[in-house]
């Protein structure tokens, strides 16, 4: 028993967990930022899978992959300014136009990819290459789960505590807190409600879209239909499982990447189990966390509120 866990959990299984884990990061912390405004966004994975496209696009036309990441983050960008139009601007349903961005980003990127290079050719760009830290690259164990990694690894973890220091260590991160809160309140100490939702929410499209990037450029160096695969939906759980810290989402994050990763792990080891269970079991996580069995939070309370200034 105790050889085959470890055999089971190696350096390679928890780097490879920490890859997996890298999009949703990037897409759960850009969640943070809109829901933290009061502006509700399933449209996470829509956006994810928009600029998982878009990089692609942008670096095959390019032959640049970093020009391909921003034209990713861009394009998330843009997806995120039609969710805050809809939703902050029209004063829409916010789970409505989450789910719209979703559907219309699966036919436009399916659609796309078919008139630019077919039905059957796929697109090869360049990635990243993995950068070794100096040093702590050659720790045993440690080295390898942490240290050698493509640069996009590292800019995920780093973005975690830049994101708690705006939002808890800065004055916008606490105007942005209180129209997520107390969006009359924030009002009127002349907090510009709709600049920052619109702000968060665009900000939050960026970061969906660069985990796209992750997706295509960094991981496979292509596209294929719905490749985010509800990642997005993922990463939504995470940030709930999270409780909007960023720490804690990105602790969320890690631990559906280790699902992931033993979905592959798993068959490698010769172990008899169905591959259809495996494939279904990081999305059984998170439809744990989504009925409460992880504990219950509570969100901002103004959250998927329109704001009707009197």
């Amino acid at each position: 028993m105790l050889e085959g866990l470890i055999s089971f959990f190696t350096a390679a299984f928890f780097a490879a967990g920490v890859r997996l884990s890298t999009p949703l990061i990037f897409t759960a912390i850009g969640g943070i930022f809109s829901e933290r405004s009061g502006v509700v966004n399933i449209g996470l994975e829509g956006m994810m899978l928009t600029g998982a496209f878009a990089g692609i696009v942008g670096a095959f036309y390019t032959g640049n992959a970093w020009l391909g990441v921003l034209i990713a983050m861009g394009a998330g960008g843009l997806m995120g300014l039609l969710h805050a139009f809809i939703s902050v601007t029209i004063r829409g349903d916010q789970i409505v136009s989450g789910a719209a961005i979703n559907i219309l980003a699966l036919g436009i990127t399916t659609y796309s990819l078919r008139v630019i290079w077919g039905l059957h050719e796929k697109p090869q760009v360049p990635g990243f290459a993995v950068w070794k830290i100096p040093l702590l690259g050659d720790i045993p164990f440690v080295g390898e789960v942490l240290f050698q990694h493509i640069p996009l690894v590292y800019l995920a973890f780093l973005i975690v505590p830049i994101a708690h220091f705006v939002l808890f260590r800065t004055s916008w991160g606490l105007s942005l807190r209180s129209v997520g809160e107390h969006p009359r309140a924030a009002d009127t100490l002349g907090i510009g409600i709709l600049r920052t939702r619109y702000l968060c929410v665009i900000i939050s499209g960026m970061l969906a879209g660069l985990g796209g990037a992750f997706l295509s450029i960094g991981q496979l160096h292509t596209f294929l239909e719905n490749m985010s695969a509800g990642r997005g939906f993922i990463a939504l759980a995470a940030l709930i499982f999270g409780k909007w810290m960023p720490a804690r989402t990105m602790a969320a994050a890690l631990l559906f990447g280790c699902a992931q990763a033993a979905t592959v792990r798993i068959p490698a080891l010769n172990y008899h189990v169905s591959p259809q269970l495996l494939s279904m079991f990081p999305y059984l996580l998170t439809l744990l966390t989504f009925i409460g069995l992880v504990g219950k939070t509570t969100p901002p309370a103004a959250i998927g509120k329109p704001y009707v200034k009197e």
